[in-house]
């Protein structure tokens, strides 16, 4: 433009007000700034934990919240999130096929069993912060400690105990008692970090070894089968001897006691005979004379009749006469 051009130039009336008023103006954007830095927002799952120049303040709940500009800071403490730690392998990749590696982490999982022998665990950690203030303020570094104490207390409840109970029967009890001593660590050590659960991923034999423990687990389950079968063989055959001992001194039990009432039935007939015989001798003499024909002569094939010399000998005949015409 030319000189006789800006002479001609006249500023708009609302530049003018802009740059008459422009200190109050520029105030008024910094007030705006610094109040609106003010606000923050806590999400759910999360509790603010206010700082005053380094100082705890006090705790906000989520939502829309409001500190001092400057003077205060805050600190989003996740107490909602169930976080993990690793130990013995590492997650590369969450998905639906999760990627791991164990590179790094061979030192922390190697440990000495109560037999002296070595097992290679692989475990996580599962935990909730409970207290903000003890996470934040109480303990300098708080989750390198819990995994500290994740790992000692690991190394002490395995030492216990033989490699045959950690890698079988007893990895439950095992990671209950991990859980156990992990909390009362924390508890005693004021971290403010609730311990859920300790899961054993893999329990193994180093890799120099594995194919020996293998090869011997192999042989004890085989003798562990042999046993359970000679047990099954045992309950099958010796119930049924005692049950055939039984059933046999119960017949013979049974035999002499039908001996003996017999018996005493017989000998108590005769005692019963002998008494009328003594009544009657005659008369009993002829009866039981009788009665023994009535019983041999229906048993006997063919039937003589001899004298005392055994000359006359006659055939008898018709000799299988009823019990009335013998005794007639």
């Amino acid at each position: 433009m030319t000189s006789n051009q800006f002479d001609n130039f006249e500023i708009p009336p609302f530049v003018k007000v802009i740059f008459k008023n422009i200190k109050k103006i520029a105030i008024g954007l910094a007030v705006l700034v610094v109040v609106w830095s003010g606000f923050f927002q806590v999400q759910p799952e999360e509790v603010g934990v206010i700082t005053r120049f380094g100082e705890y303040k006090r705790m906000e709940q989520p939502g829309l919240n409001f500190k001092i500009p400057f003077a205060e800071k805050i600190i989003k403490v996740p107490v909602e999130r169930q976080q993990k730690q690793e130990f013995g392998f590492r997650t590369v990749a969450s998905d639906v096929r999760s990627e791991y590696t164990k590179r790094g982490t061979t030192d922390e999982s190697l440990m000495l069993t109560g037999d002296l022998n070595l097992a290679d665990v692989e475990w996580v950690v599962q935990y909730r912060i409970s207290d903000p203030y003890y996470f934040l303020f109480r303990v300098r570094n708080p989750e390198s400690t819990l995994r500290d104490i994740s790992e000692a207390s690991m190394r002490q409840i395995v030492g216990d105990r033989t490699v045959n109970e950690v890698i079988t029967v007893g990895r439950t009890e095992v990671a209950n008692s991990v859980q156990e001593l992990i909390q009362n660590l924390c508890d005693e050590y004021s971290l403010g970090i609730r311990v859920e659960q300790v899961v054993l991923q893999d329990v193994n034999p180093p890799d120099p070894v594995k194919a020996a423990f293998n090869a011997v687990n192999q042989a004890q389950q085989q003798r562990e089968t042999l046993i359970n079968e000679a047990k099954s063989e045992y309950n099958r055959i010796i119930p049924r001897a005692r049950g055939e001992a039984r059933e046999t001194i119960n017949n013979a039990e049974g035999y002499a006691t039908a001996r003996i009432n017999n018996a005493e039935g017989e000998a108590s007939r005769f005692a019963m005979l002998y008494q009328e015989y003594m009544n009657a001798p005659e008369v009993t003499k002829r009866r039981i004379y009788l009665e023994t024909l009535q019983r041999i002569l229906p048993e006997m094939g063919d039937k003589v009749i001899t004298d005392q010399d055994g000359n006359n000998v006659l055939p008898l005949l018709q000799m299988s006469m009823d019990q009335k015409s013998i005794a007639e």
